[in-house]
């Protein structure tokens, strides 16, 4: 499987994601670059994760699921309402993005991203679990950008 290069001009992998994105901040979702997308991915699915949440929350915490994404959008803007993928369902119990919210601690977010090699038949409001289902056997390249947020 390839790797796809995933950054923001927000934040380096690794460093701190800046507090507006936060649940009670703004609550929108950082902009985001993915580069080296092979020629046959059909769609990009994006999925941003706090598995640090496992000890307060009892499992990964999911707080954005996209999928759909046509392939050749490699630049996700700021406060992205996306109008050509679909959104998925947050552990808020809401559809799109949930900013961090760490309860105990500075946590870690995982921005992972995947290129396909199909459209997913799935409908909005979908779970992770879902998407991941789905698009078993599709995944050309997969790549993951890194944030903490302070509790």
């Amino acid at each position: 499987m390839d790797d796809l290069r995933v950054t923001s001009p927000a934040f380096d992998d690794g460093k701190r994601i800046p507090e507006k994105y936060g649940y009670a901040a703004e609550n929108t979702n950082p902009p985001l670059d993915v580069d080296d997308v092979p020629a046959e991915a059909v769609s990009l699915v994006i999925v941003v994760d706090d598995p640090d949440a496992t000890e307060p929350a009892g499992k990964v915490w999911d707080h954005w699921v996209v999928w759909n994404i046509p392939a050749e959008r490699t630049h996700i803007p700021e406060g992205w309402t996306p109008e050509d993928a679909a959104e998925g369902q947050n552990d808020y119990g809401e559809t799109g993005w949930g900013g961090p919210n760490p309860p105990d601690r500075e946590h870690t977010y995982r921005f992972l991203v995947y290129a396909l090699d199909a459209m997913l038949d799935l409908p909005q409001g979908a779970s992770k679990d879902d998407v991941y289902d789905a698009a078993s056997g599709h995944t050309l390249a997969k790549g993951e950008l890194t944030g903490t947020y302070p509790a």
